[in-house]
């Protein structure tokens, strides 16, 4: 076993020998036994019962805590590990679930299925190139019923539910009807859907997925039409964020169905058959159906932790553990609509008249439910896992709820997981709406001071691909330190909830040190780091963001970014984290946020400092292979310029715009002003961003100029590097109001490299950096690169030494232009100045 935890054991039980009371359980144990290592118990429940009654007793021996030592096995649950305030430890005296020393434990929801054997006659619906192919089972049993379930795994690797479109391909929708509730799709004349039962079709929208049952399927000509059960139909149609996307640009919305033994189409797939009580499985090669392991989970929760506001539970922790095959059956019963982060509707629609009271633009109202965990906590502190193991599991991994103070999650492995690996306090009640800020009246409520630290989180939002890495709600003091997350569906790390910039529970956050790569392998609007609502004394540090996929489904194919701090954003400290590039979202966000020093050239020291600390980088080899297919996105960065106009006496004092700066990620150097206008000359990384926050400044008009239609680069045209840093020079003019003298304008300036070689010649003699000119309507930008510290009045004249032919240009170009509004008479080109001047 790991060299690490196999020492932290020993540690442990060394010191439970000599100050603890001992309690054993075994595979060859009885639950008649006495619980010694000679007489173990056969289950965790009777040994946490046995631990509860010491603790009622108040027996000697059990002053330096319980420590109950659970030895090699899988140990498949019929219920649910129940923890109550009963079987409370002390800080003196805590419960400690262990696993012995060099034994792999596994505690498994799951049920085996067995007697698989060649499917030898003929099966309505499957698939011809199947025949002969595909292996079956009786559907097992559990608390005498047959199993329902959504995911089935085979030798540790989770199999293909069938579906009509194989690998990563889907298909794309025709239309939506939010009226009649239904879906049209490309009829598929290879897949004959009458008489097929439980089909589920699997929708693709922004930042979400939707499980939707289908109800009835009407085809005609090359379409078929799509309708829904309830309550899924109605949320569906009714809720508008996220919904179908409809684009001829990028695409609608993608989707594939599931369900049906016309899918049972690839090696690898599956379906259950509830009608017949069957299993159908088509093997993979190598697999052998006479001696695979082949498991479906059964229990939804298999550790339940529960105290109550005025009697928490505390003082236990598990160490060692591996937790397994826990399912997930909400979307079989009522369909699955998320809002956001894998909560999934209740209740959503546009409102006819918007705004609320905390929000006067809000157009839509929605009541969220929280999906079900493997592991779930409430009211509890010092609740620990350490080097635990979250695997297979079909939605969340480890839940910590209400209530939730002082806990610890540290060196634990979360791995294939269908959901987020680990949510972390309130999101919303049911019912509450999810966008009134939370600030209970008894503070007992909120989850308060956790740490989640050095866990591999890998492979999980794998089934609902718009759940997180690490989500965390309404939450106060939280540490996320030192965590490695790849290989996930939609975002790394999202904390915060409610969208609104009015301050409530949450505070005191800090996001630090993480490692975060390989994400948004679906989803777009996406960020490694993404955060909502006002967090007052939180920071983002140290970080280091990377490699996103290339979504090839995504509805907005550029809108991802490494870090993205979303609507209601305030107070937040974003500083020193590394990424490739400065591909930032600040949407909508609150006062007070103080963007510093992040990007490509924080230092090399913090970037090899994210992730695991050295002594929990064993979980590595466990980390999820990197498609070596899919693309990874490389941010286009190119220069752009925003220039905002004023009303008289309106433009924005010096204090202002500093502060703007600091809270949009933009150096104060790259805001320019002329009269009542300024400039902002910036990166097309962040011209998503500034069109949302440049509203706050409430200039009359915003104007972007990102149509560049000349551009001298001193590598390019002069062959010689150019220096390290220097300063920007911004003019503007505009062109002559004559269309034919524009054209001509611009043909110049397209030869100008080729046919009028001395332009260059002179601009390499001044050495300028660079020279930019953009054009919007008859304005134009012009933006000249001098080395820092130089003055242009000094270069300029560089320009024409011995070069005649510069003035003849000059004197070419005059007929083509004039002044700005607002200019004096025979004024043509203004400088913008920068704002500390």
């Amino acid at each position: 076993m790991r060299t690490y935890l196999t020492i932290l054991l020993i540690l442990n039980l060394m010191c439970a020998q000599l100050f603890a009371a001992d309690i054993y359980v075994s595979k060859l144990g009885s639950d008649r036994n006495t619980g010694t290592k000679k007489k173990p118990l056969a289950s965790l429940h009777f040994a946490i019962r046995k631990a509860r009654e010491l603790r009622r007793l108040n027996d000697s021996s059990i002053k330096g805590g319980i420590y109950i030592i659970v030895e090699n096995g899988y140990y498949a649950l019929d219920e649910a590990i129940v923890l109550r305030p009963e079987d409370s430890g002390t800080k003196e005296s805590p419960t400690q679930i262990v696993a012995a020393p060099g034994a792999k434990v596994i505690f498994s929801g799951g049920v085996k299925i067995k007697g698989w054997k060649k499917l030898t006659s003929p099966v309505a619906g499957l698939p011809k190139n199947a025949v002969g192919k595909v292996w079956v089972a009786d559907a097992p049993m559990f608390a005498d019923n047959t199993l329902l379930f959504r995911q089935l795994w085979v030798n540790g690797i989770k199999a293909i539910r069938a579906k009509d479109a194989n690998g990563d391909a889907m298909n794309r929708i025709l239309s939506w009807d939010a009226k009649s509730q239904t879906c049209k799709i490309p009829l598929n004349k290879n897949i004959n859907l009458n008489g097929a039962k439980g089909i589920e079709m699997v929708i693709h929208q922004w930042w979400a997925i939707a499980n939707l049952r289908v109800k009835s399927v009407k085809t005609q000509h090359n379409t078929a039409e799509l309708s829904f059960l309830q309550p899924e139909s109605r949320i569906q149609s009714e809720h508008p964020w996220p919904a179908p996307w409809i684009s001829d640009k990028t695409g609608n919305s993608a989707y594939y169905l599931t369900n049906a033994i016309q899918f049972l189409d690839e090696p690898g797939e599956w379906f259950e058959d509830l009608q017949q009580h069957k299993v159908y499985y088509w093997p993979k090669a190598k697999q052998n159906m006479l001696q695979a392991d082949v498991v479906a989970p059964a229990l939804e929760t298999l550790v339940k932790i529960e105290g109550t506001i005025d009697h928490p539970i505390a003082y236990i922790s598990f160490q060692g553990i591996s937790f397994q095959h826990a399912s997930w059956l909400f979307p079989s019963k009522q369909g699955h609509v998320p809002h956001q982060a894998g909560m999934y509707m209740l209740d959503a629609y546009k409102l006819d008249k918007p705004g609320t009271n905390d929000k006067p633009t809000l157009e839509n109202q929605a009541w969220v439910g929280r999906p079900a965990s493997a592991i779930q906590i409430n009211y509890a502190n010092h609740i620990d896992f350490e080097a635990c193991t979250f695997e297979h599991h079909a939605s969340t991994g480890l839940d910590y709820q209400k209530g939730t103070t002082n806990n610890l999650i540290r060196g634990n492995l979360f791995k294939d997981i269908g959901g987020s690996g680990i949510l972390m306090g309130t999101f919303s009640d049911e019912a509450t709406e999810v966008h009134l800020p939370y600030q209970p009246s008894d503070e007992r409520e909120i989850s308060s001071d956790n740490r989640i630290e050095n866990n591999l989180i890998t492979d999980v939002t794998n089934e609902d691909w718009g759940a997180v890495g690490i989500g965390a709600g309404y939450v106060r003091g939280l540490k996320i330190l030192h965590n490695e997350i790849s290989d996930v569906s939609y975002s790394g790390i999202s904390m915060g909830w409610g969208w609104t910039k009015t301050k409530n529970a949450m505070k005191d956050n800090t996001i630090s040190a993480n490692k975060i790569h390989h994400y948004g392998k679906h989803m777009y609007d996406v960020a490694g780091i993404y955060t909502l609502s006002a967090q007052p004394g939180s920071f983002i540090t140290e970080n280091v963001v990377d490699s996103i996929y290339t979504a090839k489904y995504a509805h907005l194919p550029d809108h991802w970014f490494y870090l993205y701090t979303d609507e209601g954003s305030s107070y937040f400290t974003i500083k020193d984290n590394w990424t490739p590039s400065e591909k930032y979202l600040q949407n909508a966000n609150g006062p007070d946020n103080v963007w510093e020093n992040n990007g490509p050239g924080v230092a090399e020291k913090i970037k090899e400092n994210a992730g695991l600390e050295a002594q929990y980088q064993y979980l590595l080899k466990d980390k999820s292979s990197i498609s070596g297919t899919r693309q990874i996105n490389k941010a286009i960065d190119k220069p752009v310029v925003f220039e905002l106009i004023f009303k008289k006496n309106e433009v924005p004092g010096e204090k202002a715009l500093t502060a703007f700066a600091r809270e949009n990620n933009l150096l104060r150097s790259s805001i320019y002003h002329w009269e009542n206008r300024l400039a902002i000359y910036t990166s097309t990384l962040k011209t998503e961003s500034l069109q949302q926050t440049l509203k706050r400044l409430n200039a009359s008009e915003i104007k972007l100029y990102d149509d560049m239609f000349y551009d001298f680069d001193r590598k390019k045209q002069c062959g010689t590097e150019p220096v390290k840093e220097w300063d920007n020079i911004i003019l503007s003019a505009n062109l002559v109001k004559d269309e034919k003298l524009q054209k001509e304008y611009l043909a110049y300036h397209k030869t100008q490299f080729e046919q009028w070689p001395e332009i260059s010649k002179g601009f390499c003699n001044a050495d300028f950096q660079r020279l930019v000119i953009f054009k919007k309507g008859r304005q134009l930008m012009l933006i000249i690169s001098i080395p820092k510290g130089e003055n242009l009045d000094k270069l300029n004249p560089k320009t024409t030494e011995n070069n005649p032919r510069v003035d003849e240009w000059n004197a070419l170009m005059k007929k083509y232009q004039e002044g700005i509004e607002g200019t004096k008479p025979g004024e043509v080109w203004v400088f913008f100045k920068p704002i500390n001047e």
